[in-house]
């Protein structure tokens, strides 16, 4: 296997087609309601239309929900609303139907994919297709220690690069990225954090299971701990993700890049896929331009990475619960956006004749 050179993807990563874009909002002047009148949905056409490169746009018809799950050595300190090493119940939840992205899922007719990158629990509890990439079990305690060897580190990189060229191969058109993950938006925070050269205190939020007052100050405490540990390896994404990411964490970003290298765009759902996407672009600053915010989830971290992406969430309801809820939630509005650039007809031009029609005074060709 060749070393990881994370500097190809800068060379590899081409922004979605201007020249096609272009050609989409001359299209779309051109269609029967008024400019502006459909507001953003004309800006996420015109953004599919270009990652398409064609026009009109196709439609949304084959998206997948993509679950990156781990547990975080972290949540031993309390960090959490939910016990350390209890990731893999939320999986189960998502395989038994029974968790919200799940439900959504159902409704709307999109298919679920698990990948257990690190979990704290016997592979034999979940299906072999859900557990056949893990790494380990359970990333290490971020504030003292490494979260993951640096060959675990390459190897999560390139599960999560496997995934995408896998959904990519499959026909895949359109990506939403989520987490199950028990102490992973802590994790994330430290990574924003780190990145945006900003102090814990700001970035630490409540998380989508709800902390209380101690709970937080635990877990500001442990992101302040693990920043001391970050900021030495900024330069290193890998090493960084190595040092304070986690295995989840680092098979997402490589996900992420790996999309964009094969032209498949992605919805980002909370704290920890914006994590990602924040590492991801200081790899490849024109990565983000496959990228959409799905949802704001309130979290402070999340706001930071995404202001600093230029990424603005298309939805925003208070729900934060993660997990991809909020991703699969804008799901339906990006494919009203794809149905309408697609199928609106183009509007008659003031004074055009009907065929057969003729001027008053005028014959119709061989009439006296």
């Amino acid at each position: 296997m060749s070393a990881l050179n994370l500097d190809d993807f800068v060379d590899l990563i081409e922004r979605p087609d201007g020249g096609i874009r272009r050609d989409a909002e001359e299209r779309r002047a051109r269609l029967a309601p008024p400019a502006d009148a459909l507001g953003r949905l004309d800006e996420l056409g015109e953004w599919l239309a270009a990652a398409q490169q064609r026009v009109p746009v196709r439609p949304v018809e084959r998206p997948r929900v993509v679950l990156f799950a781990g547990d975080h050595g972290i949540a031993d300190l309390g960090v959490s609303a939910r016990p350390a090493g209890s990731a893999h119940r939320l999986v189960r939840a998502v395989l038994d139907g029974e968790s919200p992205v799940a439900i959504l899922a159902r409704r709307f007719g999109v298919p679920v994919r698990v990948i257990d990158m690190a979990l704290d629990c016997d592979p034999a509890e979940l299906p072999e297709e859900v557990t056949r990439h893990r790494v380990r079990r359970g990333s290490g305690r971020l504030d003292i220690e490494d979260a993951l060897t640096h060959e675990e580190a390459e190897r999560a990189f390139r599960t999560g690069m496997a995934i995408a060229d896998e959904e990519a191969d499959a026909g895949t058109d359109l990506l939403v990225l989520g987490d199950l993950s028990v102490g992973g938006t802590t994790a994330a925070a430290t990574l924003i954090a780190a990145l945006c050269g900003t102090d814990a205190s700001v970035v630490t939020g409540r998380g989508g299971a709800g902390i209380d007052d101690l709970t937080w100050m635990r877990k500001c405490a442990a992101i302040r701990d693990g920043l001391r540990r970050a900021r030495p390896v900024l330069g290193d994404q890998l090493q960084l993700l190595a040092t304070v990411g986690g295995a989840d964490l680092t098979a997402i970003t490589g996900f992420l890049l790996q999309s964009a290298v094969r032209r498949t765009p992605v919805i980002l759902d909370g704290v920890v896929s914006a994590a990602g996407a924040l590492v991801a672009q200081r790899v490849a600053f024109r990565a983000p331009d496959w990228w959409l915010a799905g949802q704001s989830s309130g979290e402070p971290a999340q706001e930071k990475a995404l202001d600093r992406i230029a990424l603005t969430p298309l939805l925003d309801h208070g729900v934060t619960v993660g997990e991809g809820t909020g991703a699969l939630l804008a799901l339906p509005l990006v494919q009203a956006a794809a149905a309408l650039a697609a199928e609106l007809p183009e509007r008659e031009e003031a004074g055009a004749e009907e065929p057969g029609e003729t001027e008053p005074g005028e014959t119709e060709p061989g009439e006296d």
